[in-house]
């Protein structure tokens, strides 16, 4: 099962959630279930012990989820 970040386009929290195949997402907070999948931003250790972030980036920060922001 994979975890995805969404936020709620209803009250715009933002929030974690295990999904299992079609399963709807619904709002922990409001109980909306007009939700945005964000990108998931993560870090990793290299080869040579340096540490670097990969991955999205864009989330509600860049404008790019749909909410307004």
């Amino acid at each position: 099962m994979p975890m995805y970040e969404y936020v709620c386009m209803k009250c715009e929290a933002h929030f974690e959630e295990l999904v299992r195949g079609d399963e709807e997402i619904a709002c922990p907070h409001c109980g909306g279930t007009k939700v945005a999948r964000q990108l998931s931003t993560f870090s990793m250790i290299g080869t040579a012990g340096q540490t670097g972030a990969f991955g999205g980036g864009g989330g509600c920060c860049g404008g790019s989820c749909g909410c307004g922001h």
